[in-house]
C-alpha cells in the first residue's frame, strides 16, 4: 500500500495500533496459512471504522475479503453501531477494494474522525 500512496497518506494501523482496547482484529486462515485480516475500531457514538482489511496475494479473489467484511458488519451491528466508515486511497491499486465496499452498500461521503480530505483519499460509509 505504501508503494501506491503519496507520502503521508497511509493510515493503516501497525501492530501497536491494532492492539489498543478500541480495536478488534479478525483473521481468516486456509490450510494453516494466514489468508487475510480485518479490524473494527470503535469510534464511540455508535460508530465504527473498518480498518486494516488485507488479503494475502495468494488468496485474492477467493472470497476472503467478503467473508471478513460480512463478519465485521455483523459484529458492528451486534455491538449497536449504526454506521460503519472507512478511509481508502484512489487509483487502480484500490479499485478492487472499492468495488467490494460499494457492492456491499458503502457510499462515498465526508471525512470522519480525525481524517482530512485530500485529492488521494476517499471516505465510504454504511448505515447499519
Amino acid at each position: 500500500m505504501q508503494a501506491h500512496s503519496p507520502p503521508g497518506s497511509v493510515f493503516a494501523l501497525d501492530a501497536s495500533g491494532l492492539a489498543t482496547p478500541d480495536v478488534t482484529v479478525w483473521t481468516v486462515w486456509q490450510d494453516g496459512r494466514l489468508a487475510g485480516m480485518g479490524a473494527l475500531k470503535d469510534l464511540g457514538d455508535r460508530e465504527g471504522e473498518l480498518k486494516s482489511m488485507r488479503t494475502h496475494p495468494d488468496f485474492l479473489r477467493r472470497g476472503v475479503a467478503s467473508t471478513l467484511l460480512e463478519h465485521i458488519i455483523g459484529i458492528a451491528r451486534a455491538r449497536g453501531m449504526t454506521q460503519l466508515s472507512l478511509e481508502t486511497g484512489s487509483g487502480p491499486y484500490f479499485d478492487a477494494a472499492l468495488r467490494l465496499y460499494q457492492r456491499r452498500g458503502f457510499v462515498n461521503g465526508q471525512a470522519f474522525a480525525d481524517y482530512r480530505q485530500s485529492a488521494f483519499n476517499q471516505f465510504l460509509h454504511l448505515k447499519l
